[in-house]
């Protein structure tokens, strides 16, 4: 591809230079992924009657989102070495392949941001429990594995299972136990409506790359189903996520305050519909965008119902 159709795929997607380019590399659509079960889990820790630490809130924010960072740029650095992303590509970065990026300094960098997490990591098992170091380090392994190794967890149908317990139960889990120093049945509950609206932010990402990654040899969920059941699965997703929310404040495990969490349903909705009737990559952006939007809007929303119900 010449410079001239570089700098139009650029435009339309409208791919800034600068500071831009490294803000791409971080994927920052799926850092909700992140943040979200942090906070998710911290506030309902803040319900029970224990000392809030904040600075362990943050060390555990920020690791999350540096994993979750450095996870990005893995798969950013393999689809570039495996010959997957091309300067046509729709939904990664484009550091490498649209930007000139060396592959070397995405991979110094992803490896950066694991040292600098374990390090938050070390400070956090301090603070709590040196068990979490062993959770941590089987984190980070199988964000390297997501697309690194023999066998990429993204080429298979578990990458949504994967992605979600990982990162919405593991997360929310380790979130209230180094604040409570203990785990009960009900927060491995309330992580569960988070870990299908983090399976949806993958859903919808390999919705989007169906037809690049069945031509790779990818055997995605959204590949063995196909597109427009792949879209009913997501909506399934949405769907029973609210529900168990629902079930949640009726039998007491959620607070009342939980219900503006359902301000998201619209969202949710419009991720749908924007799906509905698309083909090619470039026009399902906005739906991945949306999809990562529903997951902010439910998590920090009910977040802040347990908050609201700790403090009044």
């Amino acid at each position: 591809m010449n410079t001239s159709d570089n700098h139009t795929i650029k435009q339309a997607l409208n791919e800034k230079e600068g500071f831009q380019i490294w803000w791409r590399l971080l994927r920052p659509h799926t850092l909700t992924a992140s943040f979200v079960p942090v906070f998710v889990g911290s506030m309902f820790a803040f319900t029970e009657d224990t000392n809030f630490h904040l600075l362990l809130f943050f060390a555990m924010l920020l690791a999350s989102m540096l994993i979750q960072s450095a996870t990005n740029m893995f798969n950013e650095y393999y689809d570039f070495v495996r010959g997957l992303d091309t300067e046509e590509s729709v939904g990664i970065g484009g550091t490498i392949v649209r930007d000139g990026i060396q592959p070397k300094t995405v991979l110094t960098l992803a490896l950066t941001f694991f040292g600098i997490a374990i390090l938050l990591g070390v400070y956090i098992c301090i603070e709590s429990s040196w068990w979490i170091a062993l959770i941590g380090l089987v984190c980070m392994l199988f964000g390297y594995l997501y697309t690194g190794g023999p066998l990429p967890i993204a080429y298979t149908p578990f990458g949504e299972l994967f992605s979600g317990f990982l990162m919405g139960t593991v997360i929310i889990g380790i979130s209230y136990f180094i604040q409570t120093n203990a785990i009960t049945a009900e927060v491995i509950w309330v992580s569960i409506p988070v870990a299908l609206f983090i399976g949806a932010i993958m859903l919808s990402n390999n919705i989007r790359d169906l037809d690049g990654d069945k031509k790779n040899g990818r055997k995605t969920i959204a590949i063995l189903v196909g597109r427009k059941n792949a879209i009913k699965v997501l909506a399934g997703f949405f769907i029973l996520s609210f529900v168990l929310t629902a079930a949640y404040i009726i039998t007491g495990i959620l607070p009342l305050w939980s219900l503006i969490s359902f301000l998201a349903i619209m969202k949710a909705f419009d991720v749908i519909n924007k799906f509905q009737g698309k083909t090619m990559p470039i026009e399902m952006m906005p739906a991945m965008a949306a999809t990562g939007k529903t997951n902010s809007i439910y998590g920090l929303l009910l977040g802040i119902s347990l908050l609201l119900d700790a403090v009044i």
